[in-house]
């Protein structure tokens, strides 16, 4: 009884690329994002979601994070009652142990912490509040890039990040998505409506989306298009 969203979708994004998905609401973009990382609400009945050739459609979303997948939410989730440094060393040491590495010495934790903190604007008091507890929406991005930087993914996803920032904001963001990838060649799948955040992170490829399937592909200048010229060409029209 469900409803198939994503039909014959065929994409690849190398490592260190920027790919960008833009389309119209409702085209299934974010569901693309939540089928990657491993959310349970979806039934993929065919196909395969590779990442150095291993189908991550095999593993639960735990392990599709230790090896390598990392999804920065639209609306990212307050978390009353865990603290936020606590939750960073969990996940920094979940990752390490699922690597077969030590876990994270606690100098060597705060020092990672408050160096990648500082190059995102993120003050110290916001690190001894509960996660993502009372933080702007431009607080609560930011944290999200926090995490994207501390955990160096092979693929970094990210939904809509740009929904709600005001100018300042967007810059930092797009300054920490950038500095994460140089620093760890992680290819970036950009899911947005809007050019503005493709002027801080520059698109390898941008890939249109409506119904499920990418309807047109190109480089930067298709981006530039879609602002001139909108999504109407891509939709049926009206009666």
């Amino acid at each position: 009884g469900g409803r198939k969203i994503l039909d014959g979708l065929d994409l690849i994004v190398k490592d260190g690329e920027v790919a960008a998905i833009m389309g119209p609401n409702g085209t299934g973009k974010s569901t693309l994002s939540y089928v990657v990382a491993g959310r349970e609400d979806y039934e993929v009945e065919e196909g395969e979601v590779l990442l150095d050739g291993v189908n991550l459609l095999d593993m639960d979303a735990t392990a599709r994070a230790n090896a390598g997948v990392f999804l920065a939410f639209q609306y990212p989730l307050e978390i009353p009652g865990v603290a936020t440094m606590t939750f960073l060393k969990a996940a920094l040491n979940a990752q390490a142990r699922a690597k077969g590495l030590g876990e994270l010495q606690t100098p060597e934790f705060m020092r990672r912490v408050r160096e990648a903190a500082k190059q995102l604007g993120v003050p110290q008091d916001m690190l001894k509040r509960p996660l993502n507890v009372g933080f702007s929406g431009g607080e609560k991005k930011r944290m999200e890039i926090l995490q994207m930087a501390l955990l160096q993914p092979k693929i970094g996803i990210l939904d809509e990040t740009d929904s709600g920032l005001d100018i300042d904001a967007l810059r930092i963001v797009s300054e920490g998505v950038n500095r994460a990838q140089e620093a760890s060649d992680m290819g970036v799948l950009l899911i947005t409506h809007y050019t503005r955040i493709l002027r801080y992170i520059k698109p390898d490829f941008v890939h249109v989306f409506v119904d499920g399937v990418i309807a047109e592909e190109g480089g930067p200048e298709l981006a530039d298009r879609l602002e001139d010229e909108g999504y109407d060409r891509f939709l049926p029209a009206a009666v």
